[in-house]
């Protein structure tokens, strides 16, 4: 009589957890051809490819002063303005 019981919870509970699973909803796929079209192409992550020369010129890097290794030299005002135009807020942690 154990047996029984014992093996109808199981058989109960294996049911209940296949079915507490979820299917994951496919994304709408928008046309690439367009967007590859205006802004070039892509990382799988969604950011530009830098190797491609329609997304050399487009580097939402600063016009200011730049130090030797090329990145912005943040002791100028214009370079300061516009890092923190773009910057993402940091997440308090």
């Amino acid at each position: 009589m154990k047996k029984l019981i014992l093996s109808v919870l199981l058989f109960a509970g294996i049911v209940t957890t296949s079915q507490a699973q979820t299917k994951t909803t496919e994304k709408a796929k928008t046309s690439t051809s367009a967007v590859k079209a205006t802004t070039g192409p892509k990382k799988a992550d969604g950011t530009p490819d830098m190797r491609y020369a329609e997304n050399k010129g487009k580097s939402a890097a600063t016009t200011g002063p730049k130090k030797a290794d090329g990145t912005p030299d943040m002791r100028f005002a214009e370079n300061k303005g516009k890092a923190a135009a773009t910057a993402t807020p940091k997440k308090k942690g």
